[in-house]
């Protein structure tokens, strides 16, 4: 005796459920029984498929889109991270107070020193 046989003489039928309902088959009417469809030329029309995988997106969603991709997938370091986030409306009060300071001086500025220094050296 193989191994094949030995394993189909060892399987036991187990006893079918005693209170499960039996499937009863309903008789279909012949006169509205289906057909198959048939999609090759001069048959039945094609199903709309959905094709927006495939449409030529506007240039400003594609990016928008690869951009989402590729932050997911890249890690970034914190240096270049922070300009991805924004201050709330109090901090940017003090770092633009903070700023005005070092603002370049203006023309009129620049010309009121320089007319100081030159008496100064007189």
């Amino acid at each position: 005796m193989g191994k094949a046989a030995k394993a189909a003489a060892g399987k036991k039928k187990l006893p079918s459920a005693p209170l499960a309902d039996k499937k009863k088959k309903t008789q279909k009417n012949p006169l509205f029984e289906k057909t198959p469809r048939n999609y090759r030329l001069g048959g039945d029309i094609q199903p709309k498929r959905d094709l927006t995988r495939f449409v030529r997106w506007p240039k400003y969603v594609r990016l928008q889109r690869m951009k989402k991709i590729m932050l997911m997938r890249l890690k970034m370091p914190p240096a270049i991270n922070q300009f991805n986030m924004t201050i709330d409306k109090n901090q940017a009060a003090t770092l633009l107070r903070l700023l005005k300071k070092y603002t370049p001086e203006t023309g009129e500025a620049k010309k009121n020193r320089l007319m100081e220094m030159a008496q100064q050296k007189k």
